[in-house]
């Protein structure tokens, strides 16, 4: 039996050696990897040093100028909160049509995405099917939104409308693939069921996946639904509409509180979209 436990011991040293050795190479690999990404992209460390004082200088520079005797005074007043957002109400508007933007991009992309998932998971669609669709969507996710942006302008001219259909087409890209995982979690029994009673795959679908995968994809899309926000505010720089074309002159000329201002609105609006998003969500699954 002693002997038995030695051999069991030495067994168990030798695995453990042989991970610990495992590991230690595959850091070493991941190291030497990471020092040849940063030398062909010129990531130095005192490149990087130098400039960090200048990000801190920018941010001082955009930081308001507020005063407490006058923080709560008219906007002709410096140093007031009306003075900082003076034009807050074209502002709100660029935002509500960002927020309009996001919406229509997000649902068309997810109208899109749905059923391209179904033929793209691995425990549904044929092999030929999945082929195609896995192909389009890794197109559809692959290209940034705002190459998509710049060909749209081309051929829609400025507006939103460019920029809607660019945030559409990478939005079903993406929720294609997170909508394929979550079909592809989804327990089969119910799918059999409806199949041997005769009904079709577009049924079985229908009645037997969805259902259960409705939680995720659901959660997946209100997700994308704040991501395309900050998309919407993104492609405004190159025309397409929206509060990014009030950020990117405001930036082009050096108007540095209305920059920390339009951001401010930005990060709040995704913030409130996440807080009503989430109850919609709980609303919807019942919790």
């Amino acid at each position: 039996m002693s002997a038995a436990l030695r051999a069991a011991e030495a067994a168990f040293h030798e695995r453990r050696r042989r991970r610990q050795a495992s590991a230690l190479l595959g850091g070493a690999v991941l190291l030497a990897c990471f020092l040849a990404a940063a030398r062909l992209a010129e990531f130095h460390p005192d490149t990087l040093l130098a400039g960090l004082p200048r990000i801190g200088e920018y941010f001082l520079r955009i930081a308001p100028e507020l005063r407490w005797d006058s923080l709560l005074s008219a906007s002709e007043m410096e140093g007031s909160l009306a003075f900082w957002f003076y034009r807050l109400d074209r502002w709100s508007l660029l935002l509500l049509e960002t927020a309009q933007m996001a919406a229509l991009a997000t649902l068309l992309g997810a109208a899109a995405a749905l059923p391209l998932s179904f033929a793209s998971a691995r425990n549904l669609g044929a092999p030929l099917a999945r082929f195609l669709a896995r192909r389009f969507l890794e197109a559809g996710r692959t290209v940034p939104e705002i190459v998509f942006a710049l060909i749209l302008i081309w051929a829609f001219g400025v507006g939103a409308l460019p920029g809607i259909l660019a945030i559409a087409l990478h939005t079903a890209g993406a929720l294609g693939r997170l909508f394929a995982d979550a079909i592809e979690n989804v327990p089969m029994r119910p799918w059999e069921g409806v199949r041997a009673a005769g009904g079709t795959w577009a049924e079985a679908c229908r009645y037997a996946v969805l259902p259960a995968a409705a939680p995720d994809l659901l959660s997946h899309a209100i997700l994308r639904f704040e991501v395309n926000i900050r998309s919407a505010s993104v492609i405004g720089f190159v025309g397409a509409g929206g509060i990014g074309e009030e950020l990117y002159q405001v930036i082009s000329f050096n108007h540095y509180e209305e920059v920390s201002a339009i951001v401010l609105l930005i990060i709040l609006a995704v913030i409130a979209c996440d807080l009503l998003s989430e109850r919609l969500r709980r609303r919807v699954i019942g919790a």
